[in-house]
């Protein structure tokens, strides 16, 4: 996610919900035995198009989601919904995972699985299309959702960054 295109936002104002993507337990064998500890992996968002993701490590399940959602309110992006959708189509990879979001017509709902549409719910994305393929591990694909979310852009951005009018934008 180093890009240019990202937005970041402030916490101050938000009303965020958040979603548990996954939960993962991890056991440490040591001499006295086995110790258990939980990863959490939490997507928070506005569903106004404020969205992000984060981890979190715990011996306790709940301990491990409250560190998850700390840790997505610091890394919260803006990104561009359109009428409920997004701008246009757009595909990312994060490690062995790929991603393809495609914007949908009014009446379509999120056409995604598991963890895409955990983001894009949270995103506030009401229609869209998207196929993930390769590696189906949710940390991968948050991660590639929302480097194809944060390089998407709108008209508008398009038009500042080539210091032109949105009608040129339109009309070429």
């Amino acid at each position: 996610m180093a890009n240019s295109n990202i937005r970041r936002v402030r916490t101050s104002d938000l009303e965020l919900k958040d979603k548990l993507v996954a939960i993962n337990r991890v056991t440490k064998v040591t001499k006295g035995g086995r110790t258990f500890t939980f990863a959490a992996i939490v997507v928070v968002g506005d569903e106004n198009g404020v969205v992000g993701y984060g981890l979190g490590k715990a011996s306790e399940v709940q301990a491990a989601i409250a560190k998850g959602v700390e840790d997505a309110k610091k890394n919260l992006v803006k990104i561009p919904v359109i009428n409920g959708t997004i701008p246009h189509k757009q595909e990312a990879k994060f490690s062995g995972s790929q991603v393809m979001i495609h914007p949908a017509a009014p009446g379509t709902g999120i056409i995604a699985g598991g963890a895409m549409r955990a983001v894009l719910e949270s995103a506030g994305v009401k229609n869209v299309l998207a196929k993930s393929k390769g590696s189906s591990n949710p940390h991968n694909l948050v991660k590639a959702t929302l480097g194809a979310l944060c390089e998407l852009r709108d008209a508008y951005s398009v038009a500042q960054i080539r210091g032109i009018s949105m009608k040129q934008v339109f009309n070429g």
